[in-house]
């Protein structure tokens, strides 16, 4: 042993901290050997106790989506226990005082990695005004960041991002209180591989991991109910530490292995919360049946010509993932007798449509934060698992929305500078994929008669030269990435020159114009 350790010491540096070996080699790589054995997961009475611990400067990988799943007792431990300059990394920060929430408005986080600010007016204050860092990342990146964190794998490469800032560098991270940029993200490695470009991302670990589960037995297996498992499971596996809140704990082998989602081995702590609210973002509801007679207004007629017509894309079959609007609008025309298998980012295939006000589930939500149900034959899955779906194109349809489109395809709906910051949620990946159709569903112009189809995008990009299709209230254009746009259909009552006006790029019209298709009633 002795002469190994000599051997050893030649070439590299030597030292045992906290119970591991840590060897440091001469070109910088550093390696980690445990030599201390794995304790049993131990068991705590509060919230509070079981994130003591957690220390100024901390980071924590929280899991949960939305509002849904997520480790609130945990969180209210952290708040309770007070520590400060908090590195978070979440999909979102939950909304105004609740969830993460609490965390931004006690000032607790320097930093948030996410990829949604969604309507947590608090976060985008303080993103905006300076007060807090945000590394705003790909939802399906970050899924696959910290899936590859506890995994052990350093960095991977991805299409999602590629052309956009992420790639290029300069995102805003942090902003001066004037407004202008302080800190931006830096830009990303770039390689081809079987001529696709790629960029790398480097995988996130934390401090802890804060994790809802629904039962975890006394082996410290946890399993977890419908959406909730989100993204608890890949944050669950990216913590030095991982703890565990459950609703319900119970003997060693009552959970079926398997039925067990998230093996003890990666449990450290578990908690019984205490309670548990299990808000709802956005309660929605079925919809009666329009009664005869019923008027619509001249907005709506416009809005349901565009979701009509998005609606013949749909192929018996087919799977298929609908942005948050009128792409979502668009399953309610799926053809009687057509099966579209409907993709949802936060762990859904088989999307069915809105619940009763009787069989609303808060546990059950879909990429858009709304109660929604299932049809029968659908799977739960955690949120590293539904990317991979979608990175590795087994989705054949996306639909989305958008801010502008260039001629050439490149997209842009995810960010104002300085003005609005939602964040870009899983469109990056969404479409990035290869093999999946794009189609943009959007009004034709802004507000103001401001174009939103433009020669080159004025708004960072989502992704380049990616859509497909664009379909408005006055037309549908095919997009070919090399030669631009070509006017296929036309809406009645719209002229080729009412499209030119609003248009502020050239493009085609096909010999074969036709008038614009709706889907049959």
């Amino acid at each position: 042993m002795s002469r190994l350790f000599a051997n050893i010491s030649r070439i590299a540096s030597i030292s045992l901290r906290a119970g591991r070996l840590q060897i440091s080699a001469e070109n910088n790589i550093l390696r980690s050997i445990s030599t201390s054995p794995r304790l049993d997961v131990k068991f705590y009475d509060s919230a509070v106790d079981a994130v003591k611990d957690v220390h100024d400067e901390a980071t924590l990988v929280v899991g949960g989506f939305g509002l849904c799943g997520i480790p609130e007792n945990l969180v209210d431990g952290v708040l309770a226990n007070g520590p400060k300059r908090l590195t978070v990394i979440s999909n979102n920060a939950g909304i105004d005082g609740f969830g993460l929430g609490k965390l931004l408005n006690s000032k607790q986080v320097k930093r948030m990695i996410a990829s949604y600010v969604g309507e947590n007016a608090e976060f985008e204050r303080q993103y905006l005004s300076g007060e807090l860092e945000v590394e705003l990342t790909p939802q399906g990146t970050l899924a696959e960041r910290v899936r590859a964190g506890g995994a052990g794998v350093p960095a991977f490469f991805t299409a999602t991002g590629y052309g956009t800032l992420i790639h290029e560098g300069g995102a805003p991270i942090r902003y001066h209180s004037d407004g202008t940029v302080d800190i931006a993200s830096e830009p990303r490695e770039e390689r081809i591989f079987n001529g696709r470009h790629y960029i790398m991302e480097t995988a996130l670990t934390g401090n802890f991991s804060l994790i809802k589960g629904w039962k975890a037995d006394r082996a410290g297996n946890v399993t977890f109910r419908k959406t909730a498992r989100n993204f608890n499971v890949p944050m669950a596996k990216a913590g030095q530490t991982c703890i565990v809140e459950v609703e319900e704990i119970v003997e060693t082998g009552t959970i079926p292995p398997e039925d067990v989602h998230l093996p003890s081995i990666y449990v450290q702590r578990i908690v019984k919360g205490e309670k548990y609210e299990k808000r709802i973002e956005r309660l929605t509801l079925q919809k009666p049946k329009a009664t005869e007679g019923g008027s619509e207004s001249p907005a709506q007629v416009l809005r349901n010509r565009i979701i009509k017509r998005a609606a013949v894309e749909f192929r018996d079959g087919m799977y298929a993932n609908l942005g948050i609007g009128m792409p979502m609008l668009a399953s309610n025309y799926i053809p009687p007798g057509m099966k579209v298998h409907l993709q949802s980012e936060n762990g859904i295939l088989g999307l069915g449509g809105y619940p009763t006000k009787e069989n609303v589930d808060p546990d059950l939500i879909n990429a858009g934060k709304e109660t929604v149900t299932v049809v029968p034959g659908a799977a739960y899955f955690a949120s590293d698992e539904s990317f991979a779906m979608i990175r590795g194109g087994h989705v054949e349809l996306s639909i989305l929305g958008a801010m502008q489109v260039s001629k050439y395809g490149d997209l842009a709906n995810w960010m104002i500078p300085g003005v609005l910051v939602k964040g870009m949620g899983g469109a990056m990946d969404l479409v990035a994929s290869y093999g999946t159709k794009v189609v943009i569903t959007m009004e034709h112009t802004a507000k103001g008669g401001k174009p939103k189809i433009l020669n080159k995008c004025s708004l960072p990009l989502t992704g380049k030269q990616c859509v497909d299709m664009i379909i408005t209230e006055k037309c549908v254009f095919d997009v070919d990435h090399e030669k631009g746009l070509t006017l296929v259909e036309i809406a009645d009552g719209v002229s080729v020159q009412d499209v030119i006006e609003t248009t502020k790029c050239e493009f085609q019209v096909s010999p074969d114009l036709k008038p614009m298709q709706q889907i049959a009633e």
